[in-house]
This record gives structure tokens, C-alpha cells and sequence, in this order.
């Protein structure tokens, strides 16, 4: 069950990837950010007052608040990378899951020789899928270094999430004060950016209207985003953290291939190659 709600979590975070790069493309990146977030709000709201999730607020909620208040600088680098990056070479960067691999190894997770070998196998997949591109003009390289930076957040979020509660009703409660943290730190973030004469609606002529035509979209993006982080933790608990995260790790396999069939962007025969890794590092995780 680790692996099928792992695997799921990569599906939810590789489509969710390829929209708000799309998105991103349209308008600015703090506002995808905080709108799609605004909306999981809303819906996750009414879930938590439909599971009684009330009654499951204890000190774990603080895990929640920390992971919501790392999410939206990562997300805003991720974003921001996507919008100058090839997605195809952005996205496998910004999955790499050292640091919940890392507490997995911490906390005691110890993965038998085909799940070692597994992980070995599906990381050099993943960047193998992006490319991969490390050198180029100025705006790669800083689109590599924002992904770096989002990285390092996605990792933590996932660490954090993970320990923010133990039961179902408890998860949807975490992951709502994640989500209201994020609108919180989000939208100040926007706020003191429109202060110093950045844009929070696009400049297509359209303004306030392009973001109203794009709500669909943009709830999809904060809905799956949210569906991620509850499959993956779920996945933690059902087993090694070790394994859940390189393999929600797999989700830039799914953008690139959204990416493919949407964009039209060809897949080189490098990252057909780390795919098909990808794909071998799965099973012999999902098997080990």
C-alpha cells in the first residue's frame, strides 16, 4: 500500500507541476501561487467541518504550520523555475527528496538490498528524465538554482507533513491549517511584492479577468497539490519513509509526459532513458 499511495503522489504532483507552469507562463507566479491555495482552502474547509476534524488539533498542528510556512517559497521558486526552464529539465531537479529520504535514514529506516538498489536506480532516472541541462545561458542557470532551492523546500515540506498527524480526520485538519499558513505567508508575500511595484495580475490586457477565466485551473492545481500531500503522508506511515519519498519522487516522469502530449515537447533519448529507469526503480522498490 506504501508504494500504490506513493505512486499516487507522484501522479497528483506531476499533473499539479504541469498546470501551475502553465499557469505561470500566463501570470505571476506569487499569484498562481496563493490563488490555487486560496481555493484548496475553501474546499478542504468544508471537509475538515464534515469529518469533525476539529476534535484532532493537538501540538502535531505545528508540524502543519511549519510545512505551510516553507510550501509557498518553494512553490514561488518551483514556479518561478518552470516559467524559465525547460519543464522537462526543472522538474526532475526539483524532486529529488534528500531530506525526507534522509529523516527516513535518521528516524531508522533501513531498506533491504533490492530497495537500496531500487532508490539508486529511480533517483538516476529521474535526472536522467530532465536531461539532463545543466549548462546554457544565464536564465537556465537561475532557473537551476531556483529549483535547487525549491528542492530543499519540497523535502522538508514532505518531512514535515509526514509527522503533522496519525489518524484520517487528523490529516485533513494538517493539512488545512498547511493550507490557511500558506495563504497567510503567500499572500503577504504578494502584498509586500505589490508594494515594491511587482504585478499580481498579468499583463495580457486581461488583468483580473484572466485570472477569473483560469479559477478551474487553478483549483485544480491547489486541490491536487493537497490530494499529494495527504497521499504521500499516508504512504509515510504505511511504510518506510525511505521508499514513499523516492517514490513520490517519480512525479517529473509524469510532467514531462503531460508535457509531451499537451506542449509537444520531444522527449530526447536521455530522458527516455531515465524514464524507463524510473520505471525499473519502482518495482524493484514496490517489490523489495
Amino acid at each position: 500500500m506504501t508504494a500504490l499511495f506513493a505512486l499516487a503522489t507522484s501522479l497528483l504532483w506531476g499533473l499539479a507541476d504541469f498546470g501551475g507552469g502553465l499557469l505561470t507562463r500566463r501570470m505571476p507566479a506569487l499569484t498562481v501561487v496563493v490563488a490555487s491555495q486560496i481555493l484548496a482552502t475553501v474546499v478542504l474547509g468544508g471537509v475538515v467541518a464534515a469529518a469533525g476534524g476539529w476534535s484532532e488539533a493537538g501540538p502535531r498542528l505545528w508540524y502543519a504550520v511549519a510545512a505551510g510556512a516553507v510550501g509557498p517559497v518553494a512553490m514561488l521558486c518551483f514556479y518561478k523555475a518552470l516559467a524559465l526552464g525547460p519543464m522537462g529539465v526543472v522538474s526532475p531537479l526539483g524532486s529529488l527528496g534528500v531530506v525526507p529520504v534522509s529523516v527516513g535514514l535518521l528516524l531508522g529506516d533501513r531498506p533491504g538490498l533490492p530497495q537500496f538498489a531500487g532508490i539508486a536506480v529511480a533517483v538516476a532516472g529521474v535526472v536522467l528524465a530532465g536531461g539532463p541541462e545543466l549548462r546554457g545561458a544565464p536564465v537556465r542557470r537561475r532557473a537551476v538554482l531556483l529549483t535547487v532551492v525549491a528542492a530543499c523546500g519540497f523535502g522538508a515540506v514532505m518531512a514535515l507533513i509526514a509527522e503533522a498527524s496519525t489518524t484520517l480526520t487528523g490529516l485533513f485538519l494538517a493539512l488545512f491549517v498547511q493550507r490557511v499558513t500558506n495563504v497567510v505567508v503567500g499572500g503577504g508575500a504578494l502584498y509586500l511584492s505589490v508594494k515594491r511595484g511587482g504585478r499580481a495580475l498579468p499583463e495580457d490586457g486581461g488583468g483580473m479577468r484572466t485570472v477569473l477565466a483560469a479559477l478551474p485551473a487553478l483549483a485544480f492545481v491547489g486541490l491536487a497539490d493537497v490530494a499529494a500531500n495527504g497521499t504521500y503522508s499516508v504512504a509515510a506511515q504505511l511504510g518506510p519513509v525511505t521508499v514513499a519519498a523516492v517514490l513520490a519522487s517519480l512525479y517529473p516522469v509524469v510532467t514531462a509526459l503531460a508535457a509531451r502530449g499537451v506542449l509537444g515537447e520531444r522527449l530526447r533519448p536521455v530522458q527516455a532513458a531515465g524514464a524507463g529507469l524510473a520505471l525499473i526503480g519502482t518495482v524493484l522498490l514496490a517489490t523489495g
